[in-house]
């Protein structure tokens, strides 16, 4: 609907800018410290007290977040400034400027909804209460979509800010608002039916559990903060070219699907005996639960990588629809895709390395990994801007963001391997048999980009050619790094 303008970079910029603040207030560790305490709490004292501590962090949270929202405001000309430092001609600079300011103004309260969200969300998880905590976010997506409908219905698809209604604006804005708002009604009824309760209270400074989880989330801000940071970066700099953050979140998207469904779910399931390794003093333990991570974190990368870089141009081409579905997008999106697809494994080393050093109560070397990925993409992110504000800026913003993922696994590797000594880091037979499952499936995938490359058959017969392919590699890729890592471990 928006189309590669810098009407859509203004909204997808400063729709982005309350998620950033949200997780420098608590973010993805928020669920780590209020879970834990909440599951204590109910062991020791009851639901009827745990309903209260529950409620007096969400007074401390809510309290904190809504200043936030309130600074947000403040702030929204320096905000707007960074956010349209691309736009140089006037009077379009003027107005873009103004139209980004007055929708930072309709999207602050996303940053009080999304911890009231997430501090639902957090209790049905205590109660051992999963599936509307977990469903509840899609409700973002579909108010998203209404939005959207709406706002083509009404004005029409395709302007830009010189074009743009003050009224459009006013209506994206609070059509994203509205859709947080419904994922976080749906996630306090969630809360009500377990029951608790995150209906602010004060006292949370008199209520030691409180007071814990409080300092603990006190100390995760900076390890939240530089990914935000970065991020946030990345967002003005590619607002330098015309629709170019609606590229690079779209791009951002398909990056952040395997580290989901691989490095995430590695670490949920090996930081338990991580943690338990590290609290008993079991070295040669901890040293092998983080080999077996690694080892499974690389088995869903490498395949991931290659299916991105390989099926980069028809991905690209099914996503770009629409206002989208322009001659020079749809390259520039298949080039970002292939980036980032390299990208996303290092992205997964550093997640697994930064809770497997979570996991030894160790914040420093996290914080250090941060430091190292937000230097890198901020240096080589400033350096894009030498490059013509066009798709060679846009590729080589993703070529930062693989820089960066890189430089942070390996700090993250390198504290991992100083705390092992003199146990292995990598587990070799694991590691040749992931190399060895991605040698079988790189003919599997060179064909499927052969027969799909036509453009003769349309996106339809692509699709209906590359998803069997896909699934084809990947069982072969499980087979062979199943046998040749047997073989491997059999012989050694």
């Amino acid at each position: 609907m928006l189309g590669p303008t810098f009407l859509a970079n203004t909204f997808l910029a400063t729709n982005t800018v309350p998620a950033l603040i949200y997780s420098i207030v608590a973010g993805p560790v928020l669920a780590l410290v209020v879970v834990p305490a909440v599951v204590g709490s109910l062991a020791e004292r009851g639901v009827g007290a745990s309903a209260l501590l529950l409620r007096r962090l969400s007074g401390l949270l809510v309290t904190t977040s809504a200043a936030l929202a309130l600074l947000l405001v403040l702030a929204s000309p320096v905000l707007a400034w960074s956010l349209t430092l691309g736009v140089s001609a006037e009077p379009e600079r003027a107005e873009s400027l103004r139209l980004t300011q007055i929708m930072l103004v309709f999207v602050a309260p996303q940053v009080v909804l999304y911890t009231v969200a997430a501090l639902g969300a957090a209790a049905q998880q205590a109660r051992k209460r999963f599936a509307l905590a977990a469903a509840a976010p899609a409700l973002e997506n579909i108010g998203l979509m209404i939005t959207m409908a709406v706002a083509a219905a009404v004005h029409g698809a395709g302007l830009d800010v010189g074009e743009a209604p003050t009224g459009l604006v006013v209506l994206l804005g609070t059509g994203a608002t509205l859709s947080v708002a419904a994922h976080a009604a749906a996630q306090v009824i969630g809360t009500a039916r377990v029951g608790l309760s995150i209906r602010p209270a004060r006292g949370w400074r008199s209520d030691p559990a409180a007071g814990q989880a409080a300092q603990r989330l006190r100390r995760s801000i900076a390890v939240a903060a530089l990914p935000s940071g970065a991020f946030y970066v990345l967002l003005a700099l590619s607002a330098t070219v015309r629709g170019g953050v609606l590229v690079l979140q779209m791009a951002y998207a398909v990056y952040s699907v395997p580290s989901a469904l691989g490095a995430r779910a590695v670490t949920t399931a090996a930081l338990p005996g991580l943690s338990g390794a590290a609290k008993a003093g079991d070295d040669v333990g901890y040293a092998a639960a983080w080999r077996q991570a690694l080892s499974y974190g690389l088995t869903v990368g490498v395949p991931a990588l290659c299916v991105l870089v390989g099926f980069a141009g028809l991905v690209a081409d099914v996503l770009a629809n629409g206002e989208l579905r322009t001659p020079e997008l749809i390259p520039t999106l298949a080039a970002c895709i292939a980036v980032l697809g390299v990208a996303q494994l290092a992205a997964g080393v550093h997640e697994i390395g930064r809770q497997a050093l979570f996991a030894r109560l160790d914040v420093t070397g996290p914080r250090l990994a941060g430091v190292v990925g937000f230097v890198s993409t901020v240096l080589a992110g400033s350096a894009c801007l030498l490059l013509p504000a066009g798709p060679p800026r846009l590729v080589a913003l993703c070529g930062a963001v693989l820089l960066a993922d890189a430089a942070a696994a390996a700090t993250a590797t390198v504290l991992i391997g100083r705390a092992i000594r003199p146990a292995a880091l990598v587990d070799l037979a694991g590691a040749a048999a992931t190399g060895a499952g991605a040698v079988v499936i790189l003919p599997v995938i060179c064909a499927g980009v052969v027969l799909t490359g036509t453009g003769e058959g349309g996106r339809l017969l692509d699709l209906a050619v590359a998803v069997p392919l896909t699934a084809l590699a990947g069982a072969l890729f499980v087979l062979a790094s199943t046998a040749v890592g047997s073989r491997l471990r059999g012989a050694s």
